[in-house]
């Protein structure tokens, strides 16, 4: 019986701060169902298990059995290292993965905290490698100071760095693969130098200057606001007042709603869809209702994606991130 599933927290410490996987399937670092019927499995079992019916009918025919994003809280004490991620058919190449092309939300940023995303110029793959040699490469990246509600996108191949004094939320396509650039010489957890992938990385780097790299958007109350929309997620954000009728069956996917202020409840409504009429009613629409918490994430099976979002009066707006992939505009 399917119902909104919330995971125990999967928390990990590194040498820069810290990471909450919230929604994941990467093996070894798996969500585990928190409450409820499936209290206790992991995420890849529960896909390996209902496939379309958790997934959507089309998300499943694109990546099988295999969940498609991951979604994390990101705190960063210190700076993390410069970095870059394959894309598909690189990743797919050497690794037999997806690529990662991510987004961050800013949920809280120090004053004077920054972020580098992509490069302040256009540069040459020799004059890359010499800046990796002398230890010059923050030079040509782009800086960008940052605040609370701040967004940016960043695809497989632009060069980036989470700096210290941040914490946001992240999600991603599910690939767990970074090619370290740059580590500003310290030691990792277990005292030894960490590992870098300059050499790989060169034939992932776009190498190209772009006029923006903020993601601008309206905020909007008791109206969705889309603030990534690609063929591998699309992300909004909800600031809420009231109850919230959301009924997504038309994307044919999954839903991930991470609460990033406040508190609300998610209901399930008895609805009919068509997608799934060969499963019972009485198996996928019980009507149930759970309490989602600031920090937390839920995923809400494709085949119940019809729910009230039913803010806690007593904390005010609370703001979410709802994040699907939407079928409807991009295959």
């Amino acid at each position: 019986m399917f119902y909104p599933l919330r995971f125990n927290q999967n928390h990990f410490t590194l040498v820069w701060g810290s990471e909450d996987w919230t929604v994941s399937a990467v093996p070894q670092k798996e969500s585990v169902v928190a409450d409820g019927a499936f209290a206790g499995r992991t995420l890849g079992q529960l896909v390996e298990e209902y496939g379309e019916r958790l997934l959507g009918k089309k998300v499943a025919k694109m990546y099988g059995r295999r969940f498609p994003l991951l979604v994390k809280f990101i705190d960063a004490r210190d700076d993390l290292s410069i970095q870059v991620h394959p894309d598909n058919d690189l990743a797919m190449q050497r690794h037999g993965s997806l690529g990662k092309t991510e987004m961050w939300f800013v949920m809280d940023a120090e004053p004077g905290a920054h972020l580098y995303s992509g490069f302040n110029q256009t540069i040459s793959k020799y004059e890359y490698q010499k800046r990796i040699e002398d230890g010059t490469i923050c030079e040509v990246l782009q800086r960008h100071e940052v605040k609370q509600g701040d967004v940016f996108f960043i695809p497989a191949g632009r060069v980036h760095a989470i700096c210290g004094g941040i914490r946001l939320a992240e999600v991603q396509q599910n690939c767990d693969i970074t090619y370290r650039i740059f580590d500003y010489n310290r030691p990792g957890l277990d005292g030894r130098p960490r590992q870098l992938h300059t050499a790989e990385a060169a034939d992932a780097i776009d190498f190209r200057m772009y006029p923006t790299y903020r993601t601008d958007y309206l905020d909007r109350i008791n109206d969705p606001v889309a603030i990534t929309q690609c063929p591998y997620f699309t992300v909004k954000i909800l600031n809420i007042t009231r109850s919230f009728h959301r009924k997504l069956f038309k994307y044919d996917s999954f839903i991930i709603y991470i609460c990033l202020h406040g508190n609300c409840k998610i209901h399930t409504r008895k609805t009919s869809q068509p997608l799934f009429s060969s499963i019972p009613q009485s198996d996928i629409y019980p009507g149930s209702t759970i309490q989602l918490c600031e920090g937390q994430s839920c995923l809400i099976p494709a085949a119940i994606a019809d729910i009230d979002l039913i803010p806690d009066n007593e904390s005010g707006l609370t703001e979410l991130i709802e994040v699907y992939i939407d079928n409807k505009h991009f295959n």
